[in-house]
């Protein structure tokens, strides 16, 4: 029954204990990903992602519509597990490391349960403030935990480093079957675990399809794929493109990831809340777009390591963007449907995952920004990083693939102008009653003109 009324509190604690875990590994996974793959690393690296992306692009709606039926306990169990189920395999088999992250992208929706557990339980004018504490929290469990795994790995070696995440991640799932108590009330949930879905509800194109009958979710939609598109790919290389290309020491990329950290927390709880009371939820969006660009062509045009730093903190303003957009898409739904509405967007984030990351390999492999041996462990030597940047000096633009990201962040912003202002949104759930209603006959003939029936009724577009 867990600990307690549900809370954000338990939530914010299931987020932080994963990522903390995951942020143990930074530095060791890049060494890894190096000495796996020596030739075309950032493209070998953005396949892997890659994969893992799509497979969470597809299994995003339906996880979030299971949750909606029985509950988010369970499914917070089974994605905090299975994506934390590769940590261990890195000392053991480092192919087998990557394969296992490549297929945990399935259950990889750990936000998608989690913001439907806080929409549960938060009134819709506390939500932005919930999402961006959620959000503030991944950038809080980063802002150590790199650095720590950095310093045991050279003071006791990668294996300490690997035992220590897994206990980590072991404590979550503990702290999880304890402490955690279920946020969706009982009368919302089937009285067995036999009820079943809809195919509808469960395939991820059914979905975006649907969202493609609204025009104001289909703007949310489009500005959320345009904009993280390239976000999700500088995730996946920036620090091994800051390792390899622009000369960071281990200690260096932590330090710049505790210092984005503590930012991005600043700018997700303080800067949010003060902006969204003071300028609108849109506006919001619109400025968080607007330092996104501003850091990607930063990042496009760096070639120096206090560009990067300086782009960094232009960086943490930018992650007010998506706390906003969840906040303006929560409220587009009912109390029952949370899950299946954040699972549409957390599949659209999945999508970006999955093509973002080989996106960016793919271009960093077309302008040859490789290198075929790795920094120095120690601090970079004079000589180390004269030869890194004389290979950089061959282009114009140090890092193309930020430079098309830039672009694509100024769509998503004139994608955004034409969302409306203020909206007073509800789901028409007489398609989602029948789909419930006639959970026995998948097949049954729908009532004509029922397929077209926009999911979101608008009043201003």
């Amino acid at each position: 029954q867990g600990i307690g009324s549900p809370s954000v509190y338990h939530a914010v604690i299931v987020i932080f204990l994963e990522f903390f875990a995951w942020g143990l590994l930074t530095a060791p996974t890049l060494v890894v990903l190096h000495e796996t793959f020596p030739k075309h690393t950032f493209l070998m690296n953005g396949l892997i992602q890659g994969v893992k992306g799509l497979l969470s692009f597809l299994s995003a709606p339906l996880i979030g519509a299971l949750s909606d039926v029985w509950g988010r306990k369970s499914f917070l169990l089974l994605t905090v597990f299975f994506t934390c189920a590769p940590i261990p395999l890195m000392k053991i088999s480092p192919w087998w490391y990557f394969a296992v992250i490549s297929v945990s992208g399935v259950f990889a929706v750990t936000f998608s349960v989690v913001f439907a557990y806080v929409a549960d339980i938060t009134q819709e004018h506390e939500r932005s403030m919930a999402y961006g504490l959620v959000s503030a929290t991944f950038a809080a469990s980063l802002v150590t935990s790199p650095a720590i795994g950095a310093y045991l790995g050279r003071a006791y070696g990668d294996s300490l480093v690997v035992v220590l995440a897994t206990a980590i991640a072991l404590l979550d799932i503990c702290f999880i079957l304890v402490a955690v108590p279920e946020s969706l009330p009982e009368k919302m949930r089937p009285a067995s675990w036999g009820a079943p879905i809809s195919w509808e509800q469960a395939d991820p194109f059914a979905s975006l399809k649907k969202v493609g009958q609204d025009s104001i979710v289909l703007l949310i939609c489009i500005t959320v794929f345009l904009s993280y598109l390239p976000e999700a790919g500088q995730y996946s290389s920036f620090f091994l493109y800051l390792r390899q290309i622009m000369g960071f020491s281990s200690e260096s990329v932590a330090a710049f990831i505790a210092v984005l950290g503590i930012l991005s927390i600043v700018a997700q709880t303080v800067v949010l809340s003060l902006l969204m009371r003071s300028i609108g939820n849109k506006n919001t969006i619109l400025l968080g777009l607007g330092f996104q660009i501003l850091q990607l062509a930063w990042y496009g045009f760096g070639s120096e390591p206090w560009m990067m730093w300086a782009a960094g903190a232009v960086a943490a303003m930018s992650s007010i963007t998506f706390p906003a957009v969840s906040a303006l898409v929560s409220r587009t739904a009912d109390a029952d449907q949370q899950g299946v509405v954040q699972g549409m967007i957390t599949g659209i984030r999945g999508l970006c995952n999955g093509l973002g990351p080989a996106l960016y390999g793919f271009i960093f492999y077309i302008f040859h920004v490789e290198l075929n041996e790795l920094p120095m462990p120690e601090s970079s030597s004079g000589a180390n990083v004269v030869a890194q940047y004389h290979l950089q000096q061959n282009s114009i633009i140090p890092g193309p693939p930020f430079l098309f990201g830039a672009c694509s962040v100024l769509l998503a912003l004139l994608v955004a102008l034409f969302i409306p202002e203020h909206t007073n949104l509800t789901v028409r759930s007489s398609n989602w009653k029948k789909h419930c209603g006639s959970h026995g006959h998948p097949h049954s003939p729908q009532a004509p003109g029922e397929a077209k029936e926009p999911l979101l009724q608008d009043t201003n577009v």
